[in-house]
């Protein structure tokens, strides 16, 4: 794999602790300012929006300018809602910052997977787009409990500040590291925007809001549930979490491995299982060993998926992917607030702790069945245009060919 995507997962590695970081440190935010815990959530609320709306705002303005170097515009965008987070004197600015920063989070990772297919050899595509994700996930593991314990001992200031410093290392790394890339000529934002058309397209980013979002039902509230339910004390929830973000680590380079070998079976399989795991955590969930390996199993079953589904789209908008890969992280987010209100529903309604893993479950369910139509659909496609006999974009209309220039160079 080529030191470039390194440079690419220290940059997902700052993202991903930003993102995350934030829940870990709400009451001391809310204490300094002066506003209530349900406020403070504001600011991850604001953070998922910013992403959704960002992914492809971002990727359109970026649309004429090289990869490379909106990676760094990207990154120094990050950089600068991060200090503005960091040194913000009321509540309102601090949500601006939070914002500002979100709005290169989609963008980032969306140009950054076509970046990484494009430098290494096509069938080890999913893999190097697995390694840059490395970095979100090792933040889950690294990132975010020493963020969180930083700001709970030096104040959560800092912490903001520490990140705006991961973000400059992911800048110049990107600049150092990530070779001089093309601008595609011949590509235009209807171009992008033609991918959406493609019902495939559109099916593989339903599965992602689905099939992630059944993760987060349940990991929203692990905190209430292991205390309140498996019966562990609120210190034992950051080691959950831990496990938890080892688990994504472990299934999103399982997930990138397997997707190379076969993409839509290594989804079918994830997504089953994850169904399957999210509904057995309700029993789970009553016994502190059982819910400890749940944690670990939600975490690597939901990761597995995001390289395929993320490759998925590439494949599929393979004539101009990078909007649609953007939207796609869009997606992640975007289940991931579904699936966060599904579950404080359930929860409202007086059907206990456990209830968001009904709730995950049922829509990781729900992504399954859209992975087998998707599946269906693309062996009829392939039946009625047989090799080397004209082609299909997955819609059942003519392929769109690339323009020449589109593709990234590789570097094996």
């Amino acid at each position: 794999m080529p030191l470039a995507l390194l440079a690419l997962a220290i940059g997902a590695f700052g993202i991903g602790t930003t993102e995350f970081v934030i829940m870990g440190l709400l009451p001391e935010v809310a204490a300094d300012y002066g506003v209530t815990i349900p406020t403070a959530g504001f600011l991850v609320t604001g953070y998922a929006l910013g992403v959704v709306l960002g992914a492809p705002l971002m990727t359109v303005l970026g649309t004429r300018v090289p990869r490379k170097r909106m990676l760094m515009l990207l990154m120094g965008l990050f950089i600068a809602g991060n200090v503005l987070s960091a040194l913000a004197p009321a509540f309102g600015v601090m949500l601006a910052g939070r914002v500002v920063a979100s709005l290169a989070h989609g963008a980032f990772f969306g140009i950054g997977s076509v970046v990484a297919a494009g430098l290494v050899a096509p069938e080890k595509k999913a893999g190097a787009i697995a390694m840059m994700f490395t970095g979100l996930t090792v933040a889950n593991v690294v990132g975010v409990p020493l963020g969180t314990l930083v700001g709970q001992t030096a104040g959560w200031r800092l912490t903001f500040l520490v990140v705006a410093a991961l973000g400059v290392l992911g800048l110049l790394g990107i600049a150092k590291l990530v070779p001089e890339l093309p601008r595609p000529e011949g590509v235009r934002i209807r171009h992008e925007l033609a991918a959406f058309r493609n019902v495939q397209v559109l099916l593989a980013m339903a599965m992602t809001v689905l099939g992630f979002g059944g993760v987060f039902a349940a990991i929203t509230y692990i905190t209430p549930m292991m205390t309140n339910v498996a019966g562990f004390a609120d210190t034992s929830v950051t080691w959950l979490l831990v496990l938890f973000g080892l688990g994504m680590v472990a299934g999103n380079l399982i997930g990138g491995r397997f997707a190379d070998r076969a993409l839509m079976p290594m989804l079918y399989v994830s997504l089953g299982a994850l169904a399957v795991v999210l509904a057995v955590f309700t029993l789970t969930a009553h016994t502190k060993a059982g819910a400890a390996v749940t944690v670990v199993l939600i975490g690597a079953l939901g990761f597995a998926t995001v390289p395929p589904l993320q490759k998925r789209v590439l494949d599929q908008a393979a004539g101009a992917p990078t909007l649609a890969s953007a939207v796609n992280i869009g997606a992640f987010n975007l289940g991931n607030a579904l699936a966060a209100w599904l579950g404080g529903l359930v929860i409202a309604a007086g059907f206990g702790w456990t209830a968001p893993n009904w709730v995950g479950a049922a829509l990781a369910a729900s992504a399954l069945v859209l992975a087998l139509v998707s599946g269906a659909l693309e062996r009829r496609t392939a039946g009625t245009h047989p090799a080397g006999v004209g082609g299909s974009d997955g819609s059942g209309g003519p392929a769109v060919a690339a323009p020449a220039a589109a593709a990234v160079p590789a570097h094996h």
